[in-house]
């Protein structure tokens, strides 16, 4: 019976969270409430407060359903040694553009997120961990393309730390740019070819540390 009961209640969550992309899509996560959600899921709203503290914590598991996969992989690769750095870095990169372009459920959260304002306080929370992932997955990014420095890959003067942002605002634009106008081309089949670009401007012409130090020292 106790197992009977936490397998349904699993399963209560998955049609909450389910729900909330559902609604959270069409209405905006400011202009829904959380009677809203339960009535999609079909359950009460008791239950929603039974998996969930408020309409904040439900969109950041809403968030975290969709994208743990991609963070996980970039947390790994950040963390092992690689025989073909650059080679990591285009498979990571062809992964997320890939998995937007297939996957409905990265495609509603994507869509949820890049129409909210991060003026609510639900939006705000969940805009204060984005910046945690987005620096955390810099830092995993940055890791890589130094042992692609470190291997030969890339020239030994390589500004890790720029050509890792360099890579997370490309892919980043091109999601964005799509989940706006899927229409305007068909992301999965040109997915590659994108990547490709990036990794191969990394090979021919890296930020270098010279030249940023002295851009900077420009500025200051």
């Amino acid at each position: 019976m106790a197992r009977r009961t936490k397998e349904d209640a699993a399963i209560t969550r998955e049609q909450l969270l389910d729900a909330a992309e559902t609604v959270f899509r069409q209405r905006g996560v400011a202009r829904s409430s959380l009677a809203e959600v339960a009535a999609a899921a079909g359950v009460t709203r008791g239950a929603v407060y039974w998996h969930f503290r408020d309409k904040a914590d439900l969109c950041a598991a809403m968030c975290e359903r969709a994208l743990l996969p991609l963070e996980m992989s970039l947390r790994d690769a950040g963390a092992a040694e690689h025989d073909d750095p650059l080679q990591v870095l285009r498979e990571l990169a062809l992964a997320a553009l890939t998995r937007l372009a297939t996957d409905p459920r990265s495609q509603a959260v994507f869509e949820v997120m890049l129409h909210e304002s991060a003026e609510s306080v639900e939006m705000a929370a969940i805009a204060e961990r984005k910046q945690r992932e987005r620096r955390q997955c810099l830092l995993h990014v940055e890791r890589v393309v130094q042992q692609a420095v470190d291997c030969g890959q890339l020239p030994e003067d390589t500004d890790a730390s720029l050509a890792a942002r360099a890579m997370h605002a490309y892919i980043g634009g091109i999601m964005q740019d799509w989940v706006l106008d899927p229409a305007a081309y068909d992301l999965e089949a040109c997915a590659a070819e994108l990547v490709d670009a990036i990794v191969a401007g990394l090979r021919v012409a890296p930020p270098r540390l010279r030249r940023s130090r002295a851009l900077h020292n420009a500025t200051v």
